[in-house]
């Protein structure tokens, strides 16, 4: 996102250029110049909140587009390998409309000991940030602030030396994400692609999770009649 990277220079060409248009309306006798150059600072001021904002926003976009995308492929993989077995059409749609925490119950059944994998662990996080990017205020929130709190960055500039925020004040508005951070998710989905294994084999499969396995028993009685 090179576009943000000298947003202060943006915001004083903001004020230059507001103050080259204003000064064509100048009065000496009717305008104080040193009112004029604080409205000036303030243009600047409201540029750079205003441009902050964006890349704030742009950083959490990507976020979602990367951790979507990374889901819906991964859902795919898994479902063309129970295709593969023979599995119906309600197990299939049980898999697309599982969450996180049953995808990941489900790959360690299919025989994946992906707990204990330092990746797993940036994803999870990352879908708690996407969750509350998506959703605002609520179930996801909590979880953020109970669990991933450095997400949530306080208002409150440290320079002037206040106290932070506390946590219970904080909602989605205060979500951000660093570059280090968005680096960091982005090599997570990189290295769980790495450990996919190339294909799952029913005989070495564990027992499925229930939330299939309800699924598996109705595509067996739709055969069956």
């Amino acid at each position: 996102m090179s576009q943000f990277d000298n947003i202060n220079a943006d915001a004083d060409k903001a004020a230059e250029a507001w103050l080259e248009r204003r000064s064509e309306l100048f009065d000496p006798d009717r305008d104080d110049e040193g009112a004029i150059y604080e409205e000036a600072e303030g243009v600047a001021i409201e540029f750079y909140r205003q441009l902050d904002e964006m890349r704030e926003q742009t950083s959490l976009s990507v976020v979602a587009g990367m951790f979507h995308a990374w889901e819906k492929n991964l859902k795919k993989w898994i479902t063309d390998e129970l295709r593969r077995w023979g599995l119906g059409s309600r197990a299939v749609e049980a898999v697309w409309a599982a969450d996180f925490p049953k995808i990941m119950e489900l790959l360690v059944s299919l025989g994946w000991p992906i707990q204990g994998q330092s990746y797993l662990a940036v994803l999870n996080q990352c879908r708690c940030v996407v969750n509350v990017f998506k959703h605002g205020d609520g179930k996801s929130l909590a979880e953020l602030k109970r669990d991933f709190p450095k997400y949530l960055i306080a208002p409150i500039n440290p320079k002037f030396n206040l106290p932070a925020t506390e946590i219970e004040w904080l909602n989605h508005s205060h979500l951000q994400v660093t570059e280090a951070q968005v680096q960091e998710f982005s090599e997570a989905t990189i290295e769980f692609w790495k450990d996919v294994p190339e294909n799952l084999y029913e005989q070495e499969v564990g027992e499925l999770p229930s939330w299939l396995m309800k699924a598996v028993d109705q595509d067996r009685k739709a055969r069956n009649g």
